[in-house]
């Protein structure tokens, strides 16, 4: 086994283990007095939740594999009712455990799910995905999907501890562990700008995980979001700055019903807000080149369709970053500086996706 650990510090501390052969770390990361252990996983990749089972049971645990729909499918109220009533079926008690495996739908629904149950029982979550390891499953943020917008419905809920199995990610489609780049990307762009140095030197290794970069650049990706979520668990300021990109993405995926790439619409998210930091003359357009040029190199997109606006402009409406009605966006004041902009006039909101509309 080889591994390292990022501690994610905070009231509810934890530590992130990032390695190959990390999984024989699991029972350990459940703490003591745990007896059952509901695992949460993809129904489409059951062998994928097979040597999380065989680890807890090893460990002498009782252990339920409990299949959920792939993806976004996963976050719904009716699935998330369906593991309230298999928890109870199989005796998921206050001293027991949720184990959740898969990708960012999977690990967002099984985190949500062991929140709400009886007030609160540990999770340990075992990210499969690139966007899994670097975003969802780290931060404690656990939620569902309602027919009104993504991730309105769900809780804080930091787990006992998180798995990145890197061997795990060898299995993903190109365009999957492409998309989950985007989050990487997003990491450099607000904090460490080394990330986007080490994509731009080999854009193709950076592309699948056997690149000669990938377990660096999934420490710090992991490390920034942790020193991020450590000083602002519950996004009263600083957390906001993780959603670099994600307003304009989330109101994308919305349009197009959650089966648009969620590093895709990132992308093009994040072009959005370095062309809207520049229109309002807070970044040099060397920067936004940068954006354009390092996410393209990858093979990820920058522009979306100038027909969508609209219906873009409407879901942007039902953001978390929204005050009241002002609508709020996380923009850069330079490379790895951050900052907000609040209530933009629309023609600027407009200018700026004329810009990124192809």
């Amino acid at each position: 086994m080889t591994s390292s650990r990022v501690h994610v510090g905070g009231a509810d501390p934890y530590d992130v283990v990032i390695g190959t052969g990390v999984l024989a770390e699991l029972p350990g990361l459940l703490g003591e007095g745990v007896r059952t252990v509901a695992v949460v996983h993809n129904e489409e990749l059951p062998e994928i939740a097979r040597p999380v089972r065989e680890a807890l049971e090893a460990a002498g645990l009782v252990v339920h594999p409990l299949p959920v729909p792939a993806g976004e499918a996963a976050k719904e109220v009716g699935v998330l009712a369906g593991l309230w009533s298999r928890f109870a079926e199989v005796g998921v008690t206050r001293s027991d455990a949720v184990v959740g495996v898969g990708g960012g739908a999977t690990t967002d629904l099984a985190g949500f799910a062991a929140a709400s149950w009886l007030r609160g029982v540990r999770a340990v979550l075992v990210p499969t995905t690139l966007l899994g390891m670097v975003d969802a499953a780290v931060g404690g943020k656990t939620g569902i999907n309602i027919a009104q917008g993504k991730n309105l419905v769900g809780a804080f809920h930091p787990p006992a501890g998180v798995l990145c199995e890197l061997t795990t990610l060898e299995s993903m489609p190109r365009e999957d562990y492409i998309s989950g780049l985007a989050e990487v990307i997003k990491a450099g762009f607000i904090a460490d700008p080394v990330i986007l140095d080490l994509v731009e030197d080999d854009p193709e290794g950076a592309c699948g995980a056997a690149g000669p970069h990938t377990r660096e650049l999934v420490e710090r990706a992991v490390r920034v979001k942790a020193d991020v979520v450590a000083a602002d668990l519950r996004e009263s300021g600083l957390r906001e700055i993780l959603n670099y990109g994600h307003t304009l993405a989330h109101a994308i995926e919305k349009a197009e019903d959650y089966r648009f790439r969620h590093g895709h619409a990132v992308a093009v998210g994040m072009v959005y807000a370095a062309e809207l930091s520049r229109l309002a003359g807070r970044l040099p357009a060397g920067l936004v080149d940068r954006h354009r040029a390092v996410l393209a190199s990858v093979g990820l997109p920058t522009s979306y369709r100038a027909d969508a606006w609209p219906a873009l402009r409407e879901g942007m409406r039902v953001d978390k970053k929204s005050r009241g009605a002002t609508l709020r966006f996380v923009v850069l004041d330079g490379l790895a500086e951050p900052g907000r902009l609040a209530a933009p006039a629309e023609d600027l909101l407009a200018a700026a996706y004329r810009r990124v509309s192809g």
